[in-house]
């Protein structure tokens, strides 16, 4: 088992669910704040205010053996700054880093993406042996802490999470519970691209795998679940857990596509159309097995 674990983001969406798993494992783990909050028991914590200007981390990181960096600016369709990006996601992790390496971390996960690898959409199988072009600020963000992480002495290693969903989840997928929860037909049934997920709780998985690796990993890791779906599958999976039939009309793709583009909703349609399937060699050699397949999480997601 490894030492104290030093975590950011602690509030987050993903942050939540890592702060809980890890101490439900036996980790002993140290929140690193902001500001003071509650924590919940069983984790201590340590006031290290912006990430971009932190004060107190020698002492917030002492005697820590590991530090999942999962704080953040998420990724958003448009309205943000690209500077604000390499500010909260790039420059933080560069520092937070720095000072691990100064304390003597023992090794450094950081919450990336796959749009550190990719954009929205892939006409491929994703892999981690492709070379990574990021296409947004977003993920140009996170690629460029990936080789900030890669500039120092520590044993690192990046999470290139593909879409995630679990309780709470915004964006994309919250949009789509709200698609599975509608009680009408979806004119969906056409649209034929996979897109690879990963729930939160495989996610928890990958982190508890890349933090007892007993070898040096010093490299990115995809993570995603085994199995990619397509849209109407996911709808399919979303209204079983709601003892619902799929509800699906097959309308032909480029129908629904001019469909969408007269009603201004154009955007939506190329982000829904386009597939994204990533497979996780790296975690896979290190022993990491998801929990559940991506229809059994989805189907749990909205039974409660």
């Amino acid at each position: 088992m490894t030492g104290l674990v030093a975590l950011t983001g602690a509030t987050g969406f993903i942050g939540r669910h890592l702060l809980a798993t890890l101490t439900a494992r036996g980790y002993r783990v140290r929140v690193l704040l902001r500001r003071p909050v509650e924590v919940p028991p069983g984790a201590a914590s340590a006031v290290v205010g912006d990430l971009t200007r932190p004060i107190n981390m020698a002492a917030a990181l002492s005697d820590v053996d590991a530090v999942v960096h999962s704080a953040g600016l998420a990724h958003a369709m448009s309205g943000t700054p690209e500077d604000d990006y390499r500010t909260l996601n790039t420059e933080a992790t560069a520092r937070l880093a720095q000072a691990a390496e100064r304390a003597k971390v023992r090794r450094f996960v950081f919450l990336s993406s796959i749009r550190a690898q990719t954009g929205a959409s892939a006409p491929g199988l994703v892999t981690e042996a492709d070379e990574p072009r990021p296409t947004d600020p977003y993920g140009r963000s996170k690629r460029e802490a990936e080789l900030a992480l890669a500039a120092t002495g520590l044993d690192w290693a990046a999470l290139r999470p593909v879409l995630v969903y679990g309780a709470g989840a915004k964006g994309n997928l919250e949009a789509l519970l709200r698609l599975a929860r509608s009680p009408y037909p979806l004119p969906l049934g056409g649209l034929r691209a996979r897109r690879s997920l990963i729930s939160l709780d495989s996610l928890a998985e990958a982190v508890d795998t890349l933090l007892k690796a007993p070898e040096p990993l010093r490299a990115p890791f995809i993570a995603a679940d085994p199995d990619p779906l397509t849209l109407p599958e996911m709808i399919a999976a979303l209204r079983q857990g709601l003892s619902r039939r799929p509800g699906l009309l097959p309308m032909p793709e480029p129908l629904l596509g001019l469909a969408c583009r007269v009603t201004g909703r154009g955007e939506v349609f190329e982000r829904v159309a386009g597939g994204l399937v990533a497979r996780s060699d790296g975690l896979v050699r290190l022993g990491w097995q998801p929990p559940m397949t991506t229809r059994e999480g989805l189907a749990r997601l909205v039974q409660g």
